[in-house]
């Protein structure tokens, strides 16, 4: 029994491998996956604070608990959807859920994040006016109308940069929070008994404190799974996009709690507040919130142009070339529907995604757990193809015709696209040869003696 429970256990960590195991270059990789996961999930998460305010604050102390279950949740599902995304080499969630679920549930759940994402989307972009009207008295149309403009500009980029986009704004998050949690401490103590009796007099769109926290991260997992198997698609690896997942869900349970302890003693100061997040930056210093509004915008985009790049994505995946108009489209229609307000959608749209994304979650989990096996074997494979493409590709080694067809054979074996699998590989293989190289050149005047001793050969 205890050496079946080890057995088990040493499957699973195959799949995720020690940080030492890592290369340089899977480091990297590893932690812009890491960014553009958690940018893509604090966006609509928990930039504005309202969100933190309903599903944990209206709590009391007990909404902290319910804030660590949402994080170990996220933790382990997120890691998950996104080592699914690079084994399937996914470009769209599609494909992803006829492979891994039912005929009948693939549909639902198609049906549910096409919806989800197009529902969030208009959400973000109300949020976007309710920021500007807050702090500056704008009306939330026009806010609105800044916020589809900028999302529809940007999603006219390829996927690699819009993964670029976000990864390099997401630390701009960090920062807040670390810093409304820093100006947090310096207030205690507090009485968190009278603050505990004030935060449960605020709505809670689910009940309990724990179906509350599992239903915020499926919510959060729902409206950005489609992005998520993109990221993890543009990641070749599983091992690499697992840990990606890993350390995104860590850090995203951190800056959750964060958040959430800080919303929770300051509560008496951003109640009833449609931004609390901006209002108790209001409270710290005037210029603060000036600030504070530029980082929501920011984090509010992070949500709409990945929700409305996956749908654009989506409902063109069968004519590429009618992606524009789409696209376009779409931003139009969920920019009138936002004008019905932020919170009066939130109120709706945000409880009803978490109770379909429960489903999804489920899923992906059982399909993960039953295939551990599969990814393993597929990680063997694209390492095969990863050392011959790099000894096809160096010029200081020769490649035998016996090794091109190994390669080919093993392409064929993928589960991704052999063209796709071997491209993608290749690409990074070069890649990475080309700044090692470079490197080299740096110290080694006779750069292109292995260059002449291939071809001497």
């Amino acid at each position: 029994m205890q050496s079946s429970i080890l057995g088990r256990f040493a499957d699973f960590r195959h799949l995720f491998p020690k940080f030492e195991e890592l290369s340089p270059v899977n480091a990297r990789k590893t932690l812009q996956v890491t960014l553009a996961f958690v940018g893509l999930l604090v966006g609509a998460g928990f930039a504005t604070g309202q969100e933190v305010v309903q599903y944990f604050i209206s709590f009391g102390t007990w909404g902290l608990a319910g804030a660590v279950v949402s994080g170990l949740l996220m933790i382990a599902a997120g890691a998950v959807i996104i080592q699914i995304g690079s084994y399937f080499m996914a470009d769209e969630h599609r494909a992803v859920f006829r492979s891994v679920s039912h005929p009948v549930a693939s549909k639902f759940l198609d049906i549910s994040v096409t919806l989800t994402l197009f529902a969030m989307g208009f959400v973000m972009l109300a949020g976007a006016g309710s920021t500007l009207e807050q702090q500056f008295g704008l009306p939330a149309w026009i806010g609105s109308a800044i916020m589809v403009v900028i999302v529809m500009l940007t999603g006219l980029l390829n996927v690699n940069k819009v993964t670029n986009i976000i990864s390099a704004v997401t630390p701009l998050i960090f920062v807040a929070v670390i810093v409304v949690f820093v100006y947090t401490m310096m207030q205690l103590p507090v009485d968190f008994g009278s603050v505990s009796e004030l935060a449960v007099q605020a709505d809670s769109p689910v009940t309990p404190w724990w179906l509350s926290g599992i239903n915020y991260t499926c919510m959060a997992l729902m409206l950005g799974v489609s992005m998520s198997l993109v990221i993890g698609g543009n990641t070749t690896n599983p091992r690499v996009a697992g840990w990606g997942g890993v350390l995104g869900g860590v850090v995203y349970t951190i800056l959750l709690l964060m958040n959430a302890v800080a919303l929770l003693v300051n509560y008496e100061s951003v109640e009833g507040s449609d931004i609390p997040m901006l209002q108790l930056f209001e409270t710290i210093h005037p210029v603060a919130a000036l600030c504070m509004v530029f980082v929501t915008f920011i984090m509010i985009y992070n949500t709409c142009i990945s929700m409305f790049y996956a749908l654009g994505r989506r409902l063109s995946v069968n004519h590429r070339n009618r992606y524009v108009p789409v696209f376009l489209g779409t931003c139009v229609v969920g920019y009138f529907i936002s004008l019905i307000g932020f919170g009066t959608l939130m109120s709706y749209v945000y409880p009803a995604i978490g109770y379909v994304g429960m489903i999804m979650v489920i899923v992906m989990l059982v399909w993960w757990f039953r295939s551990r096996k599969k990814i393993e074997g597929e990680e063997s494979r694209r390492d095969r193809m990863r050392a011959l493409l790099t000894m096809k590709e160096s010029d200081d080694k020769d490649f035998p015709e016996g090794h091109e067809k190994r390669l080919e054979d093993t392409a064929e074996q993928s589960t991704a696209d052999n063209e796709t699998i071997t491209g993608a590989i290749d690409k990074e293989v070069v890649s990475s040869l080309s700044k090692k190289n470079g490197k080299n050149g740096n110290t080694d005047s006779s750069g292109t003696s292995a260059s002449s001793s291939k071809d001497s050969h």
